[in-house]
């Protein structure tokens, strides 16, 4: 066996661990099941990939996102060890050549989404290869009270009963105590060694800042620190938005999103590894994998979706140990906002059962019928046949999906695209003979920023709402406006394929499903709630309640928190009052008198005083005696 600083030297060029990274591969590699409870940037995936690659076999790592396993694919082979994944479009025979591959070739790891566990056939191949370890990826997605609750992740312990005899290493950056106990129980975790690192960051000052001008507040932000920035929006059409608004600023950023392409994404994301650009602007769809150690600030210009994900992106910031800052500009509107926008995009069991009793009808399937084969779908046609609300439709086909009633391409919510052909002169003296066409031009030309200069993203979706009209009709007129030469339109190909995984049985589907469901739902809730909580709560330093949320009872304040300035200003301001007040019985004091005389730290009263002098409040006598000025 290759011992693991070799592997971490060879591989890594490092000499030595972080913090709690060798006990974990010990455990590991004395094949013990382990959990792991690592912040974000505490190195995860080496606790398993130095055990797997310390013995003969193969890790097989379970991971719910395609574009995080597609990443540490890429960096491993950087390195030159050899890893694999099954693509959602891979055929059965490319599938039996990727086992040969991984039992002849060499390879130490193989990436599966959860969902592939599903299948009998993976199932049968991955008892014939050789396994050195189960690595569960993101583990809080196994439990109902996780931030991501994922169904198929409960389908893990079919490789348990595959591979017995193979030990697990469950990793998360984010587990409540609820959760990881969840974590251990569902996949049957035997004499566990766990691994808990503290969530306190001494380095990470956690800035909540109520402002009504949040551009303003950047510049502010960019001048004091000219530093590698993440700026995290709840859009993909606002990423590119703020991004133009800083860059008219004279400020230099770029943004990424999910709906981009892999090349814009790719030159998007290397300009500012490089510094070419420090400010990267980004839903949250940017950040997994990411190696940039000196990340200054990371800014939550929209609120995050919950603590967990709060922690997770704001952990981006200071992983090189420097003094670092994650700062959420929020305001009264951004709550409300926040809280209306949830409540509304959360479904009733009764709207999930009528959409997914109206999916059946779309399709004419009959009542204990299970069609075979992929089907087309347009989901927007498919919204505005029945009128239903495409956020809330969105959140249930993804609960549907999660709990394996259908399956459905990822792009079916992918964006079309415009760009004028003609100037902006050219189309102010431009003549239509429809009303309706100019009010279209205008509304994406306000709406709309850079459409002259590249292709923007658009939702016809959107804007035949805010035009109340419908959607087909924005299609149309799109078109001929694309006939006539004014614009070149792109239209999304919405038509994905959908696959009913169960019979049609209407109630009785998501009957059994409901109480998994409202849990989820009620636990979705709790969460916004307690992220509202965290954010109005301005009394407690910030450090100390996100410990306390994540089950660590004795956290230390952290000192550099919004709400500990905010006591020390506070304090400041009482010391300085409390030494003037001595000046209306004497007219002058000495130094020792004043620190008999008030209650508090003795270092803290000389600075106070050495503060009021400077801003001429008090002067000192030539037997070092202060009289007030």
């Amino acid at each position: 066996m290759i011992l693991p600083k070799d592997i971490l030297k060879r591989y890594w060029g490092h000499s030595s661990f972080r913090n709690l990274q060798e006990e974990i591969i010990e455990a590991v590699i004395s094949k013990k099941d382990v959990f792991t409870l690592l912040p974000t940037g505490a190195g995860k995936s080496l606790c398993y990939q130095i055990p797997a690659l310390s013995k003969e076999g193969i890790c097989l790592v379970i991971s719910p996102l395609i574009s995080l396993m597609k990443d540490q694919i890429e960096q491993l082979e950087r390195k030159g060890i050899k890893a694999l994944t099954i693509e959602s479009n891979t055929s059965v025979d490319q599938i039996v050549t990727l086992f040969d591959n991984l039992k002849y070739g060499k390879y130490k790891f193989l990436y599966l989404s959860p969902e592939r566990l599903n299948s009998e056939f993976i199932l049968n191949k991955i008892k014939q290869i050789q396994v050195n370890l189960i690595a569960v990826d993101e583990a809080h997605c196994i439990s109902e009270w996780g931030h991501d609750f994922r169904p198929s992740y409960r389908l893990i312990h079919k490789v348990r009963e595959i591979h017995p005899d193979v030990n697990v290493i469950a990793l998360t950056a984010t587990a409540t105590k609820k959760v990881a106990e969840d974590i251990i129980e569902n996949l049957n975790l035997k004499g566990t060694a766990i691994f808990k690192k503290s969530f306190f960051r001494e380095n990470l000052a956690y800035l909540v800042i109520e402002n009504e001008n949040k551009i303003g507040k950047l510049e502010e932000i960019f001048k004091k620190n000219p530093h590698p920035t993440i700026i995290y929006v709840g859009s993909r059409r606002k990423t590119e938005e703020i991004s133009n608004l800083i860059n008219l600023r004279g400020y230099s950023s770029t943004f990424y999103h999910g709906g981009m392409t892999s090349e814009s994404k790719s030159k998007s994301f290397n300009s500012w590894m490089k510094e070419e650009q420090l400010i990267m602007v980004a839903t949250n769809a940017f950040g997994m994998g990411i190696d940039k150690s000196n990340v200054k600030i990371v800014v939550h210009l929209d609120l995050p979706a919950s603590i967990e994900n709060y922690v997770q992106e704001a952990g981006r910031a200071g992983r090189n140990g420097e003094k670092s800052f994650s700062v959420i500009l929020q305001n009264d509107n951004d709550i409300n906002s926040f809280k209306k926008n949830k409540l509304e995009s959360y479904p009733t069991i009764k709207e999930i059962k009528i959409v997914h009793e109206k999916l059946y009808q779309y399709f004419q399937i009959a009542r204990g019928e299970l069609r075979d084969g992929s089907l087309d779908f347009n989901f927007l046609k498919f919204c505005e046949t029945y009128n239903f609300s495409h956020k809330k439709t969105t959140n249930i086909f993804q609960i549907l999906i999660k709990n394996n009633i259908i399956e459905i391409g990822s792009k079916y919510s992918k964006k079309s695209t415009i760009i004028f052909k003609i100037s902006s002169n050219r189309l102010a003296k431009q003549h239509y003979n429809k009303k309706l066409t100019k009010k279209l031009i205008d509304f994406i030309l306000r709406s709309h920023g850079g459409v002259f200069q590249k292709e923007v993203s658009i939702n016809e979706f959107k804007i035949a709402k805010s035009l109340q009209i419908n959607s087909l009709t924005v299609r149309n007129e799109l078109n001929v406006l694309d006939q006539i030469g004014i614009i070149d339109y792109k239209e999304a190909n919405s038509n994905e394929e959908l696959t009913f995984l169960t019979p049609r049985e209407d109630d009785k589907t998501i009957n059994r499903i409901s109480s998994s469901i409202e849990k989820f739902l009620h636990n979705q809730i709790q969460k916004s709630e307690d992220l509202i909580y965290f954010i109005k709560n301005n009394n407690v330093c910030r450090s100390i309640q996100l410990s306390h949320y994540f089950g660590e009872k004795k956290a230390l304040k952290c000192s550099i928190c919004d709400v500990c300035i905010s006591e020390k200003k506070n304090s400041r301001s009482g010391i300085e009052k409390d030494i003037l007040k001595l000046f209306n019985h004497k007219k002058e004091i000495s130094q020792k008198e004043i620190i008999f005389s008030i209650d508090e730290d003795e270092k803290a009263i000389l600075i106070h005083l050495r503060y009021l002098m400077s801003r001429n409040k008090i002067g000192i006598t030539n037997n070092n005696k202060f009289f007030i000025l």
